[in-house]
């Protein structure tokens, strides 16, 4: 073992792309693979050689290939295992969702050894929409033993950030596999949180202890759970409202295909089989039992031998041990099996598994013998189960009798017909429909500049990508053709509200109307002197949502006399659009404690504004009554949070700076009030 791990590290060590040196590795290997085919070297090297001789070379530095346009959510999967392991349920989801026409990125769990930011890139379909990436990561940590250390979750975040500049994806659906990824994933801007929980991970060996407390959290956050057993399902219930039940499936297409050559006992005897993993959960003593009692049948086992089974029962003579087999070989096997066994010990690791072999059996019309599990209940009476080792035995005894049942076969097959992956995929799309859309109320404060509000409303359309909103726009008695572009605005467009008033109310008492008007859970206020960015409302809401203890979030921005103004500089709104999401993306899902947000665009719950109140109109046409709403949310004990990672364009008061010499009494004399209700005024500090 000192040996294997000696040769694996050296072979990563290695100063080569993954791509290269695979080559360079299966030019030493190939000579001497005679020798080593019982190992576990060898194993891998099969793995490796499936993967290989199917991929594309791969994609890195500035070799990125261009996308195609997107026109559904790009899904992002954080899977639970590497692409080029064996082929189970991420690889099939992920396959799925591409031939839907979603872009898909599957971010593997084998990194590339490096502590420079990027990725490894390989395109997985001819079309180009499916995409295997691989993080760059020094040292190539184990994602199943502890959660990304503080330093991996910077080196991360910048990897994904370089991905992301390469997607510009406007809407993003993470699918998260394995709890590893939750730090990580929930920082991506403009993104929605599906768990996909498909295993007890208590239940496997080389889980650490850190990351049930990390599933945990995940549990709690995610905007929905999907669950692939009635097991996992009441454990995520306990911590989610949202949890839908969407069971593994099969490759139908693949399995129910007879190949041209089969497996054959060279003695002609019947085969008992099972192939996938032969790991701890196996059930080795009644592997033996089988063997010994039905001495004139082969027990073929297929797959590698991660528990030492072959130690076990090797000297049996009528087992049989093939090792490791890519997955295009399965069927060959597969339909050289008489009876099929799901042969598995019965622990909270099982108990909790819907077992995908078992409808690949079905698709082959295979009978099929198995512990008693919670999920085989759900496989309509096609499958024999046993409680006991005895009971076991003797239905795989009645299935060997009753080989030659044509109807049996049928229906096996019909049912796996009807559980395919295409199907799960459709599940999962109706599932992404579920996600919860909290209704958000935008309140839009007018006052003449309508070159300015037209740049502002037509920047929520492009670049908002938010279905359920409504926006409210305030008019404060505009005397130039305001009025009437709002009244046309506000009759094509869903959810589109217009109030005009007759005299000028100011900034508070406007801002109230429209949030009296409102119906949302979050409301935003947004000045008619800003343009946003690309994916703006969601990730403020997503800041909101993960952090409870949030009374109020805000933007940094160009043009503000605070904190939230950030250095940047562009010529138009292109510019703008690109530089800020370079900005965005290299503080992604970062926020920093501000004393003061600027009312310019800032969100808050439907809660903070019920429990705080209206703003104080006595503060009349403006300046202060964002200081004074700031104050009142501080001592609600809320905090206030200004986003790294989303940014807005700010022309800076428009419309006071119309105001002349009154503009700096204004000032004054709004002083005087806030002071008045808490003490001396503390001027803001740009960084």
């Amino acid at each position: 073992m000192n040996s294997l791990r000696l040769i694996k590290h050296l072979w990563q060590a290695l100063p080569l792309s993954d791509y290269n040196r695979w080559r360079f590795t299966s030019l030493l290997l190939e000579p001497i693979l005679p020798l080593i085919k019982d190992s576990v070297v060898y194993t891998a090297y099969l793995r490796e050689k499936e993967w290989q001789t199917k991929r594309i070379r791969p994609f890195y530095g500035d070799s990125l290939p261009q996308l195609p346009p997107q026109k559904k959510a790009d899904i992002f999967f954080w899977g639970i295992i590497d692409w080029r392991f064996r082929i189970q349920r991420p690889q099939h989801l992920a396959r799925g969702f591409a031939e839907k026409g979603h872009r898909v990125f599957y971010i593997s769990t084998a990194f590339v050894n490096t502590s420079r930011p990027g990725f490894e890139l390989e395109c997985m379909d001819t079309p180009g929409q499916l995409y295997n990436v691989r993080f760059h990561l020094s040292g190539r940590p184990q994602v199943y033993a502890s959660p990304p250390s503080r330093d991996d979750i910077h080196r991360l975040t910048a990897s994904t950030a370089t991905l992301l500049a390469w997607t510009e994806s406007r809407d993003i659906i993470s699918i998260i596999q394995h709890p590893y990824w939750y730090t990580l994933a929930r920082k991506v801007p403009n993104n929605r949180l599906i768990y996909d929980c498909m295993d007890h991970h208590d239940g496997f060996t080389n889980t650490g202890n850190d990351i049930a407390a990390l599933e945990l959290a995940l549990l709690k956050d995610a905007e929905v759970v999907v669950a692939t057993s009635r097991w996992l399902q009441d454990i995520a219930a306990a911590h989610n409202h949202n949890v839908k039940l969407i069971r593994n499936a099969t490759d139908y297409d693949f399995f129910s295909v007879k190949p041209d050559s089969i497996f054959q006992d060279p003695q002609g005897r019947q085969v008992l089989g099972y192939y996938g993993a032969i790991a701890d959960w196996m059930d080795i003593e009644l592997l033996e039992k089988i063997a010994l009692h039905f001495n004139n049948c082969l027990l073929l086992l297929v797959g590698a031998d991660e528990c030492n089974a072959r130690q076990y029962l090797g000297a049996l003579q009528n087992v049989k041990f093939t090792g490791e087999v890519v997955y295009d070989e399965l069927t060959y096997y597969l339909y050289g099996m008489d009876v099929c066994l799901l042969p598995f010990q019965v622990v909270p690791l099982t108990l909790a598994t819907n077992p995908v072999k078992v409808y690949e059996y079905l698709s082959a019309g295979k009978p099929v013998v198995a512990v008693k599990l919670p999920e085989l209940a759900q496989f309509e009476g096609l499958v024999a189960v046993a409680e006991t080792h005895e009971n076991f035995i003797m239905q795989v005894g009645k299935a060997l009798a009753t080989l030659s049942h044509a109807k049996s076969e049928n229906d096996r097959q019909q049912f796996a017909a009807r559980n395919s992956w295409t199907q799960r995929v459709e599940s999962f799309e109706a599932a992404i429909e579920t996600l919860p859309e909290p209704l958000i109320s935008i309140i839009v404060l007018t006052y003449n500049n309508l070159k300015l509000t037209r740049a502002c409303l037509d920047s929520l359309d492009k670049f908002t990508n938010y279905r359920n909103l409504e926006t409210i726009i305030v008019d404060n008695a505009s005397d130039d053709d305001t009025p009437n572009f709002l009244h046309h605005w506000s009759k094509y467009g869903n959810r589109r509200r217009l109030i005009l008033n007759k005299e000028n109310r100011g900034f508070s008492a406007a801002n109230n109307q429209g949030m009296a008007a409102a119906t949302g859970e979050y409301l935003v206020l947004l000045n008619n002197d800003t343009e946003v960015t690309n994916g703006w409302l969601r990730t403020l809401m997503n800041h909101m949502r993960m952090d409870p203890s949030l009374g109020l979030i805000g933007p940094v921005t160009n043009n503000i006399g605070n904190e939230a103004r950030i250095r940047i500089r562009y010529n138009d709104s292109v510019e703008m659009q690109r530089k800020a999401r370079n900005y965005t993306l290299k503080h992604m899902g970062e926020t920093f404690p501000i004393r003061t947000l600027a009312f310019f665009c800032v969100m808050m719950p439907r809660q903070i504004y019920e429990q705080v109140g209206p703003l104080d109109e006595a503060y009349g046409l403006g300046f202060f009554e964002d200081d004074d709403y700031c104050r009142r949310i501080e001592k609600a004990g809320k905090r206030l949070e200004c986003a790294e990672d989303v940014f807005i364009h700010h022309h800076l008061s428009a419309s006071f700076n119309k105001l002349g010499k009154g503009r700096k009494e204004l000032l004054e004399h709004n002083q005087k009030i806030y002071e008045s209700k808490w003490g001396p005024w503390v001027p803001h500090k740009r960084r």
